[in-house]
C-alpha cells in the first residue's frame, strides 16, 4: 500500500509539473501590441444595481485616449438608481443607453440585456468589462483593440482585482484570479483557447451573430463570458492582450460568504465546456489535489521523506517562477511569496465550492 501511493505521489508530480513547465511559454510571451489601430470600438457594460459603481467608473470609460469608440450602457432591470445615472452621461454623443425592463420570459438573465446591447451597438468591434471596473490607463481601449488590427475576432485581456494589502481575502480572490488568468493565457498560447473574463474582453459582432450570440448556452444564468469563448474560440481567431496598459481592476467581494457565492456561479458554467477543456482542467486541479494531499500523508509518516521532500522543493521552486514571472506582466508581485498558503487554501475552497454545487445550485448573476 505504502509503494502505492508513493507511486501516485510522482506520478501526479510529474503531471503537475508539466503542467507548470507548460504554463513557462506563456510567461515569455512580449507584453508589447501594435498601437495603430484606430477601428470603430463599442464599449458595452451592463450593469444591475451599480448606481455607485458607474458614478466612480464611467469617466475612466470616457477619459480613454482612443480617437473612435461609443459606449452602450445597459440597465438591467436595476431597482436602484442606475438608471439615472446612466442618464446622467447621455450629455456625452459617445454614450448609448439600453433600459431592459423585467421580462417574465427573460427575467434576471443578463445574456438577453446583453443581447439587446450589442444590438444597439454602431460598431462592428465590441469591448466588454463591468460596471466596477476601471482600466488601469487611458490606452486600455487602443491596447485591446489592436488585436483586431492583427485580424483576429476575439481578444482575451486581463481583469484583475484592486488591491487590499491588509486582506487575506483580497489575497486569495487575487490569486485565484492570476491562477486562471495564467492558465486560460496559456491555453490560449498553446492554440486551445477556452475562456475569457467579462471584465476585459473583445470580439467582433459578427463573430457573435455567427455564433447565434448566447443561443446553446441562453437558458444557464452565467457564462456570457467563458461559455462563449469556449464556444467560439479557436487558435486561428484569438489574441491575447498582456499589456498592462490593458489591464482592468475591479472590487473584489468583501466577504468569504459572497465570493464563494460568486466562485460557485463560475464554477458551475465549467460542465458546458468543451470534453478537452473540462479533461485538461479537470486533471490540473487534481494533479494539484492529489499531490498535496500525498506529500503531506508521505512526509508525516516520513514515507521515503528525503525524496518526497526533494520533489517538493522542486515543484514549488517551479511554481514559484511561473508565478513571479506571471504576476510581473500582469502587476500582481505582492501574491508571489504567499503562492504555496494560498494555493492550499484555494484548492480546499474550490474542493468544497464543488462539494456544494453536487448538491444545490448557484444564484443568479446579481
Amino acid at each position: 500500500m505504502i509503494t502505492f501511493l508513493f507511486s501516485l505521489f510522482i506520478v501526479f508530480a510529474i503531471v503537475n509539473i508539466a503542467y507548470y513547465i507548460g504554463y513557462l511559454n506563456f510567461t515569455s510571451i512580449p507584453n508589447t501590441v501594435t498601437n495603430n489601430s484606430d477601428l470603430p470600438i463599442s464599449v458595452i457594460i451592463c450593469a444591475k444595481n451599480e448606481a455607485e459603481n458607474l458614478k466612480q467608473f464611467i469617466p475612466s470609460i470616457l477619459d480613454q485616449n482612443y480617437s473612435n469608440f461609443e459606449v452602450v450602457l445597459i440597465n438591467d432591470a436595476s431597482f436602484d438608481e442606475t438608471l439615472e445615472v446612466m442618464e446622467s452621461f447621455l450629455y456625452d454623443p459617445r454614450v448609448k443607453l439600453v433600459n431592459v425592463e423585467n421580462n417574465e420570459a427573460f427575467w434576471g438573465k443578463k445574456k438577453y440585456a446583453l443581447t439587446l446591447g450589442i444590438k444597439k451597438a454602431s460598431n462592428p468591434y465590441l469591448l466588454f468589462t463591468d460596471a466596477d471596473c476601471a482600466p488601469e490607463s487611458k490606452f486600455w481601449i487602443q491596447k485591446m483593440a489592436s488585436g483586431f488590427a492583427q485580424e483576429k475576432s476575439i481578444i482575451l485581456g486581463y481583469g484583475g482585482y484592486f488591491k487590499n494589502k491588509s486582506s487575506f481575502l483580497n489575497k486569495m480572490i487575487r490569486f485565484e484570479t492570476l491562477l486562471t488568468a495564467v492558465q486560460y493565457f496559456s491555453y490560449a498560447n498553446w492554440g486551445i483557447p477556452y475562456m475569457g473574463v467579462g471584465r476585459n474582453l473583445a470580439y467582433t459582432s459578427s463573430e457573435f451573430y455567427n455564433q447565434n450570440g448566447y443561443a446553446t448556452h441562453l437558458h444557464l444564468k452565467s457564462g456570457d463570458d467563458d461559455l462563449f469563448v469556449n464556444q467560439a474560440a479557436t487558435k486561428e481567431n484569438t489574441s491575447i492582450c498582456l499589456d498592462k496598459d490593458a489591464i482592468t481592476r475591479s472590487c473584489p467581494k468583501t466577504s468569504y460568504k459572497s465570493w464563494i457565492t460568486q466562485k460557485r456561479r463560475h464554477i458551475s458554467t465549467a460542465k458546458y465546456y468543451k470534453k478537452k477543456h473540462k479533461a485538461l482542467l479537470g486533471l490540473f486541479y487534481f494533479s494539484q489535489f492529489a499531490f498535496w494531499i500525498l506529500a503531506i500523508f508521505l512526509l508525516s509518516f516520513l514515507i521515503h521523506w528525503q525524496l518526497v521532500l526533494g520533489i517538493l522543493v522542486i515543484r514549488l521552486i517551479l511554481q514559484l517562477v511561473v508565478i513571479w514571472k506571471s504576476a510581473k506582466k500582469l502587476d500582481e508581485l505582492d501574491l508571489v511569496w504567499l503562492t504555496p498558503i494560498l494555493e492550499i487554501f484555494l484548492i480546499c475552497i474550490q474542493f468544497g465550492i464543488f462539494s456544494l454545487n453536487l448538491f444545490s445550485k448557484p444564484t443568479n448573476w446579481k
